[in-house]
């Protein structure tokens, strides 16, 4: 018997979400070569980034920034049940799920303005402005392999495969139990 679920993600966040991790790995894969290249997908990673702004502001119900952005002792709550294995299954973004994304969008931002200004007359060959291109890259790297482990985590404890949900925009149908 099929277990029933319900459309979660609307294409335009899922369509968001892998053309992100796309252009970060392609712009992280060029960084010392193909500069033409990386580049372009760091122009990519901002429009996108720019987009995914607004369509958290105007988006469905689960796109907007107003449903999975939660205020820090909330958020401090879900990470301690976390550690407790007692973390309730959210249809949406979890409080951590929440802070990542806040994380990632504000790391890649600073990625690609610290990349726009090193291609401006004014900051070409600025040593500080490339240390904060590198950094920011490399802090989103960690953040990316956090977001993937915290995948990894909630699935396994919910039984719920979300690499499928953002894939095909549904999870499994809501539970007394879990936040809608």
């Amino acid at each position: 018997m099929k277990t029933p679920s319900i459309r979660v993600w609307d294409p335009v966040v899922r369509l968001f979400h892998w053309s992100l991790a796309v252009s970060f790995a392609v712009a992280w894969l060029t960084a010392e070569d193909w500069e033409d290249l990386h580049y372009a997908a760091g122009y990519a990673a901002a429009v996108l980034i720019g987009f995914r702004l607004v369509w958290g502001l105007v988006g469905p119900r689960y796109a907007r920034f107003s449903q999975f952005v939660r205020n820090p002792g909330d958020t401090a709550r879900y990470v301690g049940a976390i550690l407790r294995g007692r973390e309730p299954r959210y249809l949406g973004h979890n409080p951590a799920g929440g802070l990542m994304i806040l994380a990632l969008l504000s790391t890649l931002s600073a990625t690609a303005l610290t990349g726009w200004m090193y291609t401006q007359d004014a900051f070409w060959g600025a040593e500080w402005v490339e240390e904060l291109h590198e950094g920011a890259a490399t802090l989103t790297l960690g953040l990316v392999a956090l977001h993937i482990a915290g995948v990894i985590v909630a699935s396994l404890r919910h039984r719920e495969n979300l690499v499928r949900a953002m894939v095909t925009g549904r999870k499994r149908a809501p539970q007394a139990t879990d936040v809608a």
